[in-house]
C-alpha cells in the first residue's frame, strides 16, 4: 500500500503551498496589466518548473518537488500520486464551472445564427487541423499510424473558443447583450458542449485496456446520462434548491450539493470509458441553469474553485513541461497559421450564412479564434494520454496566450472602424 510517510507529507505541502502563493502572486500582477489571471498562473508555474527554477536553482527544485525532478525514484511515488489526485481533481472541477456558465436557453434562442456559426467554425478548422497534420506528420512528429488520431485532436483544440475570456471582453466592449455578442456567446457555449463530447469520445477510442468499453455502449450512455441531466436532472436540481438554501447551513450546504453531484458525475463517466471531465461538465450545465441558484451562491463556486483549485493545474502546466526545451518555432509558427485562417474564417462564414452582415461576421470571426483554459486542459490530457509530445503541447500553450492578447485589439479595429 502506498501512503505518504512523515517526509512525504512535508515535501507535499511545501509544494502545494508553494504553488498556491507564487500562482495568487502572479495572477494579481497579471491583473494590473489587464491580462487574465490563468496567464499569470501558467507563467508561475514556468518559473516554478525545469524550465528556470529546475535550470538556475536545481537544488531548490529538487527540494519543493523531487517527484518531477527524479519521477524513476520509487520514493517519490507517495508524493507524485498524491499531487496528481489533487491536480486531476482541479480539473474535474475546473470543467464543473465552466459547465455552469453554460445557458441552453441562450443557445436555443440565437437559433439560426448560433447554429451556422457553430458548425462552420468547427467544420473548418477541424478539417484544416487534420490535414496540416496529414500533410506535415513529422513536424507534429507523429509515427504514420498516429496521424489520422493527432490530427482530429489538433482540429478540436483549434476548434474550441474560449467562452470565459470572450465573455470578459464582450462585457468590457459593452458588446455583451448585442446580436453579435450573443451569437458568439452561444455559439462557444456550444462549442464547448460538442468539443468536449468529441475529445472524450476520442480518448476512449484510443484506450485499449482490458476496461475499456464498447464505443456504440459509451455513446449510448453518455446521450442518456446527458439527456437525462439536463431535463429531469436539471429539473430536480432547481426543486431541491431552495430548500437547500433556506434548511442547510449557507453556503456550505450548496457548496457540499454542488461538488458531490460534481464528482458522482464525473465518476459515471470514468466508468462507461469517458473521461470523468465530461461528466462533470455535463452536471454543471444542469446545475447552474437552474432559476434558483442565487448569483451569490453561484459566486462562492466559482471563487473557491477559481483561487484554490484552478492554480494547482495550471501552475502544474509549467512543472511538468520544459517551455524552453520544447519550444519549437517552426511548429508554433505553422500552428499559429492553421489556427487564425481556419477558426477566423471558417466563424465568419457561418455567421454570414446565419444572416450576419459582412463587418459582423468578421467581429464575429475575430472573437470566436479565443483560446484559453479548455483548449490547455484538452492539451494536458491529450499528452498525458499520450497523442501528442511535449513540443505539441508547448506550441498550443503559447497559441493560448497569444489569441488571448491579440483577440480584444483585433476585435475593437473591426468594431469601431466605420
Amino acid at each position: 500500500m502506498v501512503k505518504l510517510g512523515h517526509y512525504d507529507m512535508i515535501v507535499f505541502l511545501v509544494g502545494l503551498g508553494s504553488i498556491l502563493i507564487i500562482a495568487r502572486l502572479f495572477a494579481e500582477l497579471f491583473k494590473q496589466f489587464k491580462l487574465p489571471s490563468v496567464l499569470g498562473e501558467i507563467v508561475a508555474g514556468v518559473l516554478l518548473g525545469p524550465s528556470f527554477l529546475g535550470f538556475f536553482f536545481p537544488e531548490c527544485f529538487e527540494y519543493l518537488f523531487p517527484f518531477i525532478a527524479h519521477p524513476e525514484f520509487t520514493s517519490t511515488i507517495p508524493v507524485q500520486y498524491a499531487m496528481d489526485a489533487m491536480i486531476n481533481i482541479s480539473v474535474i472541477m475546473l470543467l464543473f464551472i465552466a459547465g455552469m456558465e453554460v445557458q441552453l436557453p441562450l443557445v436555443i434562442e440565437q437559433g439560426k445564427v448560433a447554429l451556422s456559426t457553430t458548425f462552420f467554425s468547427m467544420l473548418i478548422p477541424i478539417g484544416v487541423g487534420y490535414v496540416g497534420v496529414l500533410m506535415l506528420p513529422d513536424l507534429f512528429m507523429v509515427s504514420n499510424g498516429d496521424v489520422g488520431i493527432v490530427g482530429f485532436f489538433i482540429g478540436v483544440v483549434l476548434s474550441i473558443t474560449a467562452l470565459p475570456v470572450i465573455a470578459r471582453i464582450l462585457m468590457d466592449m459593452k458588446l455583451f447583450k448585442t446580436r453579435i455578442g450573443m451569437t458568439i456567446i452561444a455559439s462557444a457555449m456550444l462549442i464547448d458542449l460538442l468539443g468536449w463530447l468529441i475529445f472524450s469520445v476520442l480518448l476512449s477510442m484510443i484506450d485499449d485496456s482490458e476496461s475499456s468499453t464498447s464505443l456504440s455502449y459509451t455513446l449510448i450512455s453518455i446521450i442518456l446520462f446527458g439527456g437525462f441531466m439536463l431535463t429531469i436532472g436539471s429539473k430536480l436540481i432547481d426543486k431541491s434548491l431552495p430548500w437547500v438554501q433556506t434548511k442547510f447551513s449557507w453556503p456550505g450546504g450548496v457548496l457540499t450539493l454542488s461538488l458531490g453531484l460534481c464528482f458522482l458525475g464525473a465518476a459515471f463517466t470514468e466508468s462507461i470509458g469517458i473521461h470523468s471531465i465530461l461528466g462533470a461538465f455535463i452536471v454543471g450545465i444542469a446545475f447552474g441553469d437552474s432559476a434558483n441558484l442565487r448569483d451569490r451562491t453561484r459566486e462562492i463556486i466559482h471563487q473557491f474553485v477559481t483561487n484554490v483549485f484552478a492554480p494547482i493545474f495550471f501552475v502544474s502546466i509549467g512543472l511538468y513541461v520544459n517551455f524552453v526545451d520544447n519550444f519549437n518555432l517552426p511548429l508554433i509558427s505553422v500552428l499559429f497559421v492553421l489556427a487564425y485562417t481556419s477558426k477566423i474564417f471558417g466563424a465568419h462564414l457561418g455567421a454570414r450564412i446565419g444572416g450576419l452582415s459582412k463587418r459582423d461576421s468578421w467581429a464575429v470571426g475575430v472573437a470566436m479564434n479565443t483560446h484559453g483554459v479548455l483548449e490547455i486542459i484538452l492539451g494536458s490530457l491529450a499528452m498525458a494520454a499520450g497523442i501528442i509530445n511535449e513540443e505539441v503541447f508547448v506550441a498550443i500553450v503559447v497559441l493560448v496566450v497569444v489569441s488571448i492578447i491579440t483577440s480584444a485589439p483585433m476585435l475593437k479595429r473591426i468594431v469601431r472602424k466605420d
